[in-house]
């Protein structure tokens, strides 16, 4: 029960790794906001399910990331819980594969609107509340895209970059505050982003992994839980790789 006492913000919580991060963390004792865009009754089920499972809290949080309103009304209304906020994980995101030239302006920014630009308005608004314990836990699902910018990449990849550039700003900024910013770098995981891919990149990414595989979203997860818990408490400002030793 490594996260025993501690309540969690996690975004894109209905599928993929954002779904297994609600249920490692519900496993691990945490009480949660499990963050979707849609309100539908099978992630509300899912969610009590994981919960009575678990013996934790997990309440359902519904809200556009983009929609700057509706994201600090959310964050307004996780404020007025008698539970504090102690860890937040920026998961939601979306994916995008093309050349500069091929790429027009407004779907890159579209992009960097979902994967860079709401997650800083997410972070700004929940800092607040964190601040004024003067301890918290920021885990940024940033990619390997971001490290290793390629051809193809100008979107999704340079979104990324950012993410991680502003992570380590951010640890440098917060670290004063007792808040720790941490950012997790996967490898292709086995998610319906990865089943987007074109075959033969698919191939190519898993081929240069030194274990030859996907990573399961659990096993990204579990990283989540790692950086979440007070056994990385002297971890901060560090993008964590979890792509299965890419060569």
């Amino acid at each position: 029960m490594i996260l025993s006492g501690k309540n969690a913000i996690v975004t894109g919580a209905s599928r993929g790794i954002g779904r297994a991060i609600v249920e490692a963390f519900a496993e691990s004792g945490a009480s949660i906001w499990a963050h979707a865009r849609k309100d539908t009754r099978e992630f509300r089920a899912d969610m009590e399910a994981v919960a009575k499972s678990n013996g934790v809290v997990i309440e359902p949080v519904f809200f556009d990331v983009t929609d700057a309103p509706a994201t600090k009304a959310a964050v307004k209304q996780i404020a007025g819980s008698t539970r504090p906020v102690d860890v937040l994980v920026n998961n939601a995101g979306v994916a995008h594969g093309g050349l500069f030239q091929m790429t027009s302006i407004s779907t890159i920014r579209e992009i960097f609107e979902v994967n860079f630009f709401s997650v800083l308005e997410l972070t700004q608004s929940v800092v607040r509340l964190m601040q004024k314990k003067r301890n918290g836990s920021i885990i940024n699902m940033a990619s390997v895209a971001g490290l290793d910018l390629k051809s193809g990449n100008i979107a999704y990849g340079v979104s990324k970059a950012a993410l991680i550039a502003a992570t380590k700003t951010l640890a440098a900024e917060l670290g004063a505050s007792g808040i720790r910013v941490n950012a997790i770098a996967p490898g292709l995981t086995d998610t319906s982003m990865a089943d987007l891919m074109e075959k033969g990149a698919r191939q190519s990414m898993i081929d240069r992994s030194s274990l030859r595989r996907l990573a399961l979203p659990r096993e990204i997860a579990n990283v989540a839980v790692f950086l979440a818990s007070d056994m990385a408490s002297f971890v901060t400002g560090h993008v964590l790789c979890a792509d299965g030793g890419s060569i």
